[in-house]
This record gives C-alpha cells, sequence and structure tokens, in this order.
C-alpha cells in the first residue's frame, strides 16, 4: 500500500522539478551587441559595475541580445569575427563572476522582414562557433537560438530549430539552449512547436499585450504607432484618446473600439494562461524572454500598473522572466534621464517589478577637475557613440595601432560626415580650460589633402534665442603631417575657436555664447569637403594637462606584417624577463645616428638609454631597471624602441620582481 502512494508521489515531485529553471528574474541588455557589425559595438557602454549593480536590484539573469550574423564574415561560412569574442569572453567571466546567468540571445532579425527559409544554412554554422568557444566555460551560460522567427511556417521553424540543435550538440552538450516557437515567439505559437527530444531546453515567449497599451509611440510597427498616446491601463473610458487621423481606419481603429474588452488583468492573465496550458501538458521549462511598455507615448503609473499585473502573474504561475530593457525605450530609469543606477532609478517601476529600489540621489553636474578618456582600444563609459555617418567607422582596427590592441579608424563619406562622441551625462570643462588642459590624441592618416574639425558642441537650453554652440580646432596637412605614421597632438582647449551653430536647418554665426559649463558632444567631422577615399586613424584620445605621450610606431601603413620590425636581429633584450637588469643588442648596417628609448605600454617615456651617433657594427646596451632618477621601475612589460635614422627596430621587455 505504501509503494502504490509512494510512486505517484515521486512522479509529482519530478514534475515540480522539470518545471524549474536555474533563474528567475532578469533584464535584456540591449543596444551593446547590436550593431552592423563586430567594430560598432561600444564596449563600456556596460561593464562589470553594471553586472554588479543589476544584482543589487535583484536579478539574477541577463539577457543579451547580439546580432551575431552581422558579426561574422558572411557568406558562405559566416565565420565569427574574433573582436566580437574577445569582448564576449569579458561579459562572460562577469556574469560567471558574479554567479548571474548570462543568456546569449541570437538577435539578428527584421521584425519587417520575414525569417529567410535559409536561415538553417547561417545557423548551423554560426552556433559551432559561438558553442565551440565556451563549451568549457560554467553553468551560467546558457545559448538563444533565434530572436522572434516570424513570416516562416512552424513546421519548417520547428525543423530549423532542430538541426541548430544537433549543431551545438556536436560540439557542447552541457549548455542550456533556448529554444521557440515562430510568430515573433509569441505565446500562443508555442502549441505549434515540435516537443524537442532533448531535455537541457528552456522554450521561451514573449508577451507585449494588449499591444495598443505597450506599443503606442513605436514607429517600426505596421502602421506606425508614432501619433497615439494617452492610452491608459487599466482601460478608462473618461481617459481613452481619439483615433488619431492618420490611423483612421487601420486596426489600430479598430483596437480603439474594442481595448475596453483588454485593458484589464484577467484579458491579461488569461493570455499568459496559454503559455501556462502548454509547459504543464508537456512538463517542459519556459521562460518570457521579453516584456515591456514603450516609454514615449505612455503614462507612467499605468505603465507601472501594467508591470505588476504581468510580474506578479508570471511569479505566480513560477515563469522567469527578463524584461525588455534595461536602459532605453522600454527601460527601468526615468523618462528622458541619463539612466544614472544612483540617480534615474524609476523606482515605482521597480516596486511593481518586485526588485530592490536602491536609496537615489539627487544628481548634480559639477565642473571637471581631472583629464579623462575618450578612448583608448574602448570608447569611455558614460561616452556614447552617436555618429550619424555614411563613413566606414571601426572601433577596433588592428592596424598597427599607436599601442595596445585597437585604434579608431575612419574613411570615406560624404562631406559633413561625422564620428560623434555624446557625454552622458553632459560636462562642465570649464575649470580644465582655465587650467591649460588640452585635447591630447595619436593620429595618422593616408593622403596630404586630408582636412577635417575636431569640435565640441554645447548643450541647447531652453531659451529660444539659444542654439547648439560649436567650438573647434581644424587638423590638416600642415598639422599633424599624413604620411602614413602616428603623430601625437597635443591642442590647449583655450586654443578652440568658436563656429556658430546649426539649428533647425539654419545656420547661425558666431555669437560668442559658446558655454564650456555644458558639454554635449566631442565630434570630427568632415567639414570642408567629401572624405572619399581619406583614411585615418585615432587613438588614445584623452582630456589631459599631461603632453607626455609618444609615438610608438608598430607598423607603417604599406609595409606587410613579415617585414615589421620586431626582431631579435634587429633589438633583442638578454635576459627577457629581466629582475634587475637586461642588456640591449643590435647591429647597426652603417654609421649613424642611434636614439634607444625605453617606454611603457601606455606610450610614457621611461628612460632614453642613448641618443648619439655610432659606428657599423653590433652594440650592447645595458639597462639597470631604472628610470632617469635612479628609481627602480615597477615590475610589468615595456617596450623598448631603436631608431637609427634609416630603420626602427622594437623589442619588449618583461621586468619581474626577485630571480626568474
Amino acid at each position: 500500500m505504501k509503494r502504490l502512494l509512494l510512486i505517484p508521489l515521486c512522479l509529482m515531485l519530478m514534475q515540480g522539478l522539470a518545471a524549474q529553471t536555474p533563474f528567475s528574474r532578469g533584464v535584456n541588455l540591449t543596444n551593446w551587441f547590436q550593431g552592423e557589425d563586430a567594430g560598432s559595438i561600444q564596449f563600456r557602454k556596460f561593464t562589470s559595475q553594471d553586472f554588479t549593480q543589476i544584482k543589487q536590484l535583484g536579478c539574477d539573469v541577463i539577457r543579451l541580445p547580439v546580432d551575431l550574423h552581422n558579426m561574422t564574415s558572411g557568406a558562405p561560412d559566416y565565420t565569427v569575427d574574433p573582436v566580437l569574442f574577445c569582448l564576449l569572453d569579458s561579459v562572460v567571466t562577469w556574469a560567471e563572476t558574479l554567479q548571474i546567468y548570462l543568456l546569449i540571445d541570437n538577435h539578428s532579425f527584421d521584425p519587417s522582414v520575414p525569417t529567410s527559409p535559409d536561415v538553417g544554412q547561417i545557423l548551423t554554422r554560426v552556433w559551432p562557433q559561438v558553442a565551440g568557444r565556451y563549451q568549457n566555460r560554467s553553468e551560467y551560460l546558457c545559448y538563444e537560438i533565434l530572436n522572434e522567427p516570424h513570416g516562416i511556417s512552424d513546421q519548417l521553424w520547428g525543423s530549423i530549430q532542430q538541426e541548430t540543435i544537433d549543431a551545438i550538440r556536436a560540439v557542447d552538450t552541457r549548455h542550456t539552449i533556448i529554444v521557440g516557437p515562430s510568430g515573433y515567439n509569441g505565446y500562443e505559437d508555442l502549441a505549434q512547436m515540435p516537443v524537442y527530444a532533448d531535455t537541457n531546453l528552456i522554450y521561451t515567449f514573449h508577451f507585449y499585450d494588449p499591444f495598443l497599451f505597450t506599443h503606442q509611440g513605436a514607429g517600426w510597427s505596421t502602421p506606425s504607432m508614432e501619433p497615439l498616446a494617452g492610452v491608459p491601463f487599466p482601460y478608462n473610458a473618461d481617459s481613452m484618446p481619439p483615433c488619431p487621423p492618420e490611423l483612421t481606419g487601420t486596426w489600430i481603429e479598430d483596437a480603439l473600439g474594442y481595448y475596453n474588452t483588454q485593458g484589464n488583468a484577467d484579458y491579461i492573465r488569461s493570455l499568459i494562461d496559454i503559455a501556462v496550458e502548454f509547459r504543464d501538458e508537456h512538463n517542459l521549462n519556459i521562460f518570457c524572454g521579453e516584456f515591456g511598455v514603450y516609454i514615449p507615448n505612455s503614462d507612467n503609473e499605468d505603465r507601472v500598473s501594467w508591470y505588476g499585473v504581468v510580474s506578479d502573474y508570471l511569479e505566480e504561475k513560477s515563469i522567469p522572466w527578463t524584461i525588455w530593457d534595461y536602459k532605453g525605450g522600454f527601460g527601468l530609469f526615468e523618462k528622458d534621464s541619463p539612466e544614472l543606477f544612483d540617480y534615474d532609478l524609476n523606482e515605482p517601476l521597480l516596486e511593481a517589478l518586485g526588485l530592490n529600489v536602491p536609496e537615489q540621489q539627487t544628481y548634480a553636474l559639477l565642473p571637471d577637475t581631472v583629464g579623462f578618456t575618450i578612448y583608448d582600444d574602448y570608447l569611455a563609459q558614460r561616452i556614447n557613440e552617436a555618429s550619424y555617418t555614411e563613413s566606414e567607422l571601426d572601433y577596433y582596427s588592428t592596424l598597427y595601432p599607436n599601442n595596445d590592441q585597437y585604434c579608431l579608424f575612419w574613411s570615406g563619406g560624404p562631406q559633413y560626415s561625422q564620428i560623434a562622441h555624446d557625454f552622458v551625462p553632459d560636462r562642465d570643462l570649464s575649470q580644465l580650460v582655465e587650467a591649460g588642459f588640452a585635447m591630447d590624441l595619436m593620429v595618422r592618416g593616408n593622403h596630404e589633402a586630408i582636412r577635417f574639425d575636431i569640435r565640441f558642441v554645447d548643450t541647447k537650453t531652453g531659451d529660444a534665442s539659444d542654439h547648439p554652440w560649436r567650438i573647434r580646432t581644424t587638423l590638416n596637412s600642415y598639422t599633424p603631417g599624413w604620411d602614413n605614421r602616428w603623430h601625437h597632438l597635443h591642442i590647449p582647449l583655450n586654443s578652440f575657436t568658436e563656429h556658430g551653430s546649426w539649428d533647425n536647418e539654419t545656420w547661425y554665426e558666431p555669437e560668442g555664447k559658446f558655454d564650456w559649463s555644458a558639454i554635449d558632444r566631442m565630434e570630427i567631422v568632415a567639414e570642408y569637403g567629401p572624405f572619399d577615399n581619406n583614411e585615418v586613424w585615432f587613438d588614445n584620445i584623452r582630456i589631459t594637462d599631461q603632453d607626455t605621450a609618444t609615438v610608438i610606431e608598430t607598423g607603417t601603413l604599406g609595409m606587410e606584417q613579415s617585414s615589421l620590425p620586431f626582431s631579435e636581429t634587429r633589438l633583442s633584450a638578454r635576459p627577457n624577463p629581466m629582475s634587475s637588469s637586461t642588456s640591449l643588442s643590435f647591429d647597426l648596417p652603417e654609421n649613424g645616428p642611434v636614439l634607444l628609448t625605453v617606454y611603457s605600454v601606455t606610450g610614457i617615456r621611461v628612460r632614453e638609454l642613448l641618443n648619439t651617433t655610432l659606428s657599423q657594427g653590433s652594440h650592447t646596451i645595458a639597462w639597470d631597471g631604472k628610470d632617469p632618477a635612479g628609481n627602480s621601475v615597477p615590475p610589468g612589460i615595456y617596450l623598448c624602441r631603436l631608431f637609427t635614422g634609416t630603420a626602427t627596430g622594437y623589442c619588449r621587455v618583461a621586468k619581474v620582481t626577485g630571480d626568474w
């Protein structure tokens, strides 16, 4: 008798366990790894600190949309760009360190373009590369095959998804895979999915109903819902907006007519129950990967009310979720704010979602008193890439950077093409200007006719007579010399000249109103004509009072990598690594001047060892591991540069403590 009772009890427990996922609630980090290519990723938009803060809110999962197909070489091989893996590796490590789940979401889709029937040819090439890269990483990593497939039959998509599962499992049998239905991952399409044999899957759906409320103001819908505003939740007849004239005769007019039946909590719960029924019928793990309300045209109280209804019911039904999104048009921050964690969180929304509410402070713009970096391999945090250009722009060029891994490349485009770096929040540079700070950068160009402006643009105020005023400096062939080599520029901010303003399709001549205390952005602009075949590289862009940066020529454009002067026959160090000293040896092909200098890896000169004329032949110079003041330099990597007048050579020296 006891055995008969025990067996169904065990089955019930097993079913309960099968319906659990290892995470519960979190956010989507949007517009980060989404773009036309890996070179457009603004890596420091989010940092490990953001991951820590997201966990402080009470989240245990982050869904990371990646335009994965754009980050490849394209047909036929779809080889993933190494830059993507380099950046993604760090993100995976942050998640593992914090023990927060990271869902790599293949967000390669266009809502207005049907999913191609041939998409499997891409998925089965791309995902094995990703799985191969991360097969040995922790369980905190999951793979989501494709976001919101649509315009493709359920049967065809089901078979393509199976092929992709098989392709991943041929490489990685450990990590959880997230699968979803066609129909934009709609909950109603879950029932049309195959129940796959693989048991390490999570079935996802998205929730944006009633769509009339959640997407009022959205320009990407058909027709555009930008004219629609003020739709309440829950439904209130007294506050319902009329149908905008532009939308008369469309489905939106019809939806406004029956919104009284949909704008309520019971309707929302009935729709989520469709996903619950699918889960319970098949004993599967399900997950709501997206839900949210677009901010611009919705009332915040109504928006908060909707989030409370949806999140409460998802949790009541034990459905984990990630909201769309963290920062952005559907995000957790106050409308039109800089989205700063300590200042701008939407507290009522966090409460409605059951998240922790950190104490918020009042933000005040204070003058900068120290310099800061704009670009050094990556665009700095709180500086948004905001370019409007048809140019080629690559933030991760590996073509002989001045130092470290990358440099910023800009080429082509019509007149007024620009690289724009938006300061978020705005910056007050007034004290730095008074203190003699400068824009300090490395720049390299390929053509003597190159000419462009570097400028700052201040913030337009509410005063009708105010405009976004500009102040600029011009770079041309007389400034750095465009000879395919790096040049160091140190341009005092107080040497910039006012230029005027372009506002509302009107040009305004300078009026002496430029305001250094309210800087909105920095721009690099093709002010004087189309850029055509001009090519320019930038590295180490900073605002600083130190004029100490030194050019490190890691190669000259046009030289093959194999001919770069990183050869021990040119310059070598013994011992290397060194503990206290090393000897630098080189061969001089003819009599002439010799300059031998030691630099840090950031380009700062450490010590000049030689600056003299030597005869042809072999030479050895000792470096005692000290700076000019006789102090031992700290452990690390140092770059030794040899210049002979006719050739340049390098070697890297590691300094360690104690015996090696």
